[in-house]
């Protein structure tokens, strides 16, 4: 079992429904954002799909790099190092401010929309994800900011080009920092999709 991520999937018949429930639950926060109703073509829409446990590698580096501590990618430490690490994490992600570290692991959206904190929608709502939203903006910021760290070169204006995204597709697998990277080069084409198309990232 993994997490897929998706941009264009809210347009579908199928999850029209679940779209409208976000609108209105947005919309009572004071977010104005919409998913556009056409369908998103091929040459628009992303898909892709890592482990549940990248996901969390990827946040243990961001934390690490939040702390200035000195960044390890999870294959080249031990359990115990990185349970302790993963403890802060948590201690991180109550601070309720990152993007990246508040949302559900399995389920919900970021959203190409402003607003600086992730939001927590009241249970009633019935967002999936506990209610945690992102922005897709906001997410991207985060990404571009400890990019460095895992050693992706991006451009001053903070894109990705061809060529390092490339680099990242072909890393070899036994990369002692391949999980982190893959899952952050997933998560950064997510977020410029979305912010391309107006459309909001589905975790699923």
């Amino acid at each position: 079992m993994g997490l897929s991520i998706s941009v264009g999937a809210l347009s579908t018949p199928d999850m029209r429904d679940e779209a409208e429930v976000l609108h209105r639950a947005l919309a009572a926060e004071g977010v104005v954002w919409r998913e556009p109703a056409a369908p998103l073509d091929a040459a628009g829409a992303f898909s892709a799909g890592f482990p549940y446990s990248y996901l969390s590698g990827l946040r243990r580096v961001y934390v690490l790099h939040r702390l200035g501590e000195p960044v390890t990618g999870a294959r080249g430490v031990s359990r115990e190092q990185y349970e302790e690490d993963l403890e802060r994490v948590d201690d991180e992600t109550v601070m309720f401010d990152s993007h990246l570290l508040c949302h559900a692991d399995h389920e919900g959206y970021y959203v190409p929309a402003e607003f600086e904190d992730p939001l927590f929608l009241p249970e009633e709502a019935g967002v999936p994800g506990a209610g945690m939203v992102g922005s897709s903006g906001a997410l991207l910021a985060e990404l571009q900011g400890f990019a460095a760290a895992l050693g992706i070169r991006l451009a001053a204006d903070g894109s990705l080009d061809p060529a390092e995204s490339a680099r990242l597709d072909a890393l070899p697998g036994d990369d002692p920092f391949e999980p982190e990277v893959f899952t952050w080069h997933q998560l950064y084409q997510a977020c410029r999709a979305s912010l391309a198309t107006g459309r909001a990232i589905v975790f699923g």
